[in-house]
């Protein structure tokens, strides 16, 4: 376990994907305030060698040793397949480590509930990485939402969507693949964001991915989710169509445009408009991993919770598997009360990103 005293938090990366070489391994040097990458964890073995070559990381396992690791590391970031989070969270978290763990936090309700009880059993912080929480143009428009300067909110529509390569993780079910899981997830988080709140009925429907090489997860999902107040958010996500990443909230008095909205590659911007006149503010490209690391080493050197915290995370989970069983049974599904924080503009944190990509080792990139 860190102590207070410590200087920067010890991290092993578990899993050495894409989203791993891509943006997290980069990241620590952007957090190295407060945060160290000391071990590395992958089946496959050409990966530990040429990535802890590159990053000096001397200290390298194979899943089958993961426990070997865990006295060397104050916290894990679990960047597996979505339906090996839970192995990994569970048994660092009993093991006295904190954990970051990537979204969907895991692959079921009963999943995310061991997840949680490991937490509370081991002591430990434990966040879902949700990077934007931190995102400076997000936040500004969560505080812009929340000080009412649209009026009353009434609604938020979301489109994501990208064409994503057949045959990778996000498109298996045995990993925890499909569009709902794999970006559906940004546009309900974001609502309920905005929101503030939880919805309390959900419905979808989706098309299946035959027509894409992708046969066994939706390739296309459109939901509502009813929230309280009579206020609605509907989204769109494909796997199968042209790139789009927006985000409309729409009040009594004005609206707002985040466009892009979900993306890590370019500046997240946003145009409001009220009283018949339209701003735009152009934000500008940071490095989102990054400031999950700073900002989770702030809360284990301060012995604060987290947020987002795993509840958080859990929570989307609970509205997906909704989401599904809306699919299977052509109704609506209402949902339980429920209620966890909510991220504020003091958690932005602005750090330049990476100035060139990382070369990839064994991994291709999962969308065009």
């Amino acid at each position: 376990m860190a102590s207070r005293t410590r200087r920067r938090i010890r991290y092993a990366v578990v899993g050495l994907g894409h989203i791993a070489q891509a943006s997290v391994l980069p990241a620590f040097a952007r957090a190295k305030n407060n945060s160290e990458l000391v071990a590395l964890v992958s089946g496959d073995a050409e990966k530990l060698e040429t990535l802890g070559r590159r990053y000096e990381v001397a200290h390298r396992f194979s899943y089958d040793h993961f426990a070997q690791c865990l006295p060397l590391v104050d916290a894990v970031y679990v960047c597996t397949p979505n339906t090996a989070h839970l192995r990994f969270a569970v048994e660092a978290a009993l093991g006295g480590v904190h954990v970051l763990c990537e979204k969907p936090l895991a692959a079921s309700d009963d999943d995310c509930r061991r997840m949680l009880a490991a937490r509370d059993s081991g002591g430990v912080k434990f966040m879902t990485a949700y990077r934007l929480h931190f995102e400076p143009s997000t936040l500004a428009v969560v505080d812009l939402a929340r000080r009412g300067q649209l009026g009353d909110l009434r609604y938020v529509t979301s489109s994501f969507s990208l064409r994503t390569t057949p045959g990778g993780i996000r498109t298996r079910p045995e990993t925890g693949g499909g569009a709902l899981w794999d970006i559906g997830i940004y546009c309900i988080n974001a609502a309920r964001m905005f929101f503030g709140a939880e919805p309390v009925r959900v419905s979808a429907c989706a098309i299946p991915g035959a027509r894409s090489d992708m046969p066994d997860v939706d390739e296309t999902t459109s939901a509502w989710l009813h929230f309280d107040g009579d206020r609605l958010a509907t989204f769109t996500c494909s796997f199968d169509a042209a790139d789009v990443s927006t985000c409309r909230l729409v009040g009594t008095t004005g609206d707002v445009v985040l466009d892009p909205a979900f993306s890590t590659s370019e500046p997240i911007g946003y145009t409001v408009t009220t009283d018949g006149t339209t701003r735009r503010h152009k934000g500008r490209r940071v490095d989102q991993f990054a400031a999950e690391l700073v900002y989770f080493s702030r809360c284990i050197l301060d012995d604060v919770p987290p947020e987002p915290s795993a509840e958080e995370g859990a929570w989307d989970v609970h509205i997906i598997e909704a989401l599904y069983r809306s699919m299977r049974e052509g109704t609506a599904i209402a949902l339980p009360a429920f209620a966890d924080a909510v991220p504020h503009r003091g958690q932005r944190i602005a750090l330049p990103p990476p100035a060139t990509k990382p070369r990839l080792v064994n991994v291709q990139p999962p969308h065009d």
